[in-house]
């Protein structure tokens, strides 16, 4: 049988052999061998491991598909996350200083979506299988908050009122400061005696909110996130960092990137991640596509106290970027875009002359196509700060300073 080295890791954590063959769960400096199924190994047996492999942390991890890289140690997947971010900024041309990476710890995850299905003898809930619809149960998951595994018991129960024998339901759980926040996708079709049902669960579950779909069924308490001095109940399916630990850390390089501006624009703001903590210095306006984050945002903001003020826009930014002009009488930006980045605002932030700005990314491909724009434009990339916050995934996120020249 033919044997295979790896030599990488691709974006995606798979091993990459010569050809290339894509090889699954495998680490640099492997022998392997497997079924070659077009340009990926099947079947794959490990001749000569990695000194760097490492026996899953996770007893779920063969089966599930939630976690990649939980085979590697920690210093291979922490270097090889760094490697793309430098490899990404290289392609472009662009250099600069690369700080160590922050890894949020295991047993971190604030949010999860759970797969919950019907059966005969009541439910299955966990996570799908790798690369397959089959459904897994994990009730020993080793990157959800301890807090968030009671939401597999809530799944369960959902499943047993609302789901179909046909389809799985997703049921995305987040932690909150007033107990669990819960919203359910591909249920059932509402009707008087499921909304009952459903709302009846929220009182006897305890969690802080349920909605199916796009509509609350019930809450008992608003499902509260520390913004800073403020707390904000995001409406239900909104943007929020996936560990608190990464918040934090993403939040300390945004800070440290603007410095002592006093006037702050914060695009893509969500429900005011960055914003709300940054108007304990500055006066900031934040602009964001979704109304309702911005409301949420703003109720907390009116009823936290020692903060300047904050105003906001609901805007559009791939349509409508901010123009040059809208960027005067303010000292920095704060942008976090999704994973599709900030193209068109880019390219109008970067004829601002705005003298700092803090840029946080979730995808370093799209983050190094947008630094390049803003190099070519006369700003330094001064340092990128990669966050690990989704721990043993290929996911990696940054936050970076650029100084106009």
């Amino acid at each position: 049988m033919t044997q295979y080295t790896i030599e990488r890791l691709g974006l995606f954590g798979d091993g990459i052999a010569e050809g290339p063959v894509f090889a699954p769960m495998t680490l640099p400096g492997e022998v392997v061998t497997g079924q070659l199924d077009g340009s990926t190994l099947r079947d794959v047996k490990i001749v000569t491991p990695s000194d760097m492999r490492v026996s899953p942390p996770c007893r779920h991890f063969n089966a599930c598909g939630g976690c990649s890289l939980q085979h590697a140690a920690d210093p291979l997947v922490a270097k090889w996350k760094t490697d793309v971010v430098a490899q990404a900024l290289a392609a472009q041309g662009v250099v600069t200083n690369i700080r160590p990476i922050l890894t949020s710890p295991p047993n971190s995850r604030r949010r999860a979506t759970f797969a919950a299905k019907r059966t005969k003898k009541g439910a299955m809930v966990g996570f799908h299988g790798r690369g397959s619809d089959v459904l897994i149960e994990t009730p020993d998951c080793q990157l959800v908050a301890p807090e968030l595994l009671a939401g597999m018991d809530i799944a369960r129960d959902l499943a047993g009122l609302g789901a179909s024998r046909k389809a799985a339901l997703a049921v995305t759980v987040t932690t909150s400061l007033t107990g669990l926040d819960v919203q359910v996708e591909n249920g059932k079709p509402l009707d008087g005696p499921l909304r009952h049902e459903l709302a009846s669960l929220c009182e006897t579950r305890q969690f802080a909110r349920l909605a199916w779909g796009d509509e609350v069924i019930g809450m008992r308490v608003p499902p509260v996130q520390q913004f800073g001095a403020a707390q904000v109940a995001p409406p239900p399916g909104a943007f929020l960092q996936a560990t608190h630990h990464g918040e934090a850390s993403l939040l300390a390089a945004v800070k440290e990137a603007v410095g002592d501006a006093k006037r702050i624009i914060d695009l893509f703001a969500g429900s005011g991640t960055f914003t709300l903590p940054l108007a304990a210095q500055a006066e900031v306006h934040a602009v964001e596509g979704a109304a309702d984050m911005l409301e949420a945002m703003d109720k907390g903001w009116r009823m936290a106290k020692g903060l300047k003020t904050v105003t906001h826009q609901a805007r559009d930014l791939f349509r409508r970027p901010l123009l040059p002009d809208e960027f005067r009488k303010h000292d920095a930006v704060v942008i976090d875009p999704p994973r599709a980045g900030a193209e068109a605002q880019t390219v109008e932030l970067a004829k601002s002359g705005i003298a700092r700005i803090a840029f946080v990314s979730c995808n370093p491909v799209t983050f190094a196509r947008d630094a390049k724009t803003l190099d070519d434009a006369g700003y330094d990339l001064v340092w990128v700060q990669p966050v690990d916050q989704f721990r043993w995934s290929p996911h990696i996120e940054l936050a970076a300073q650029f100084v106009a020249r």
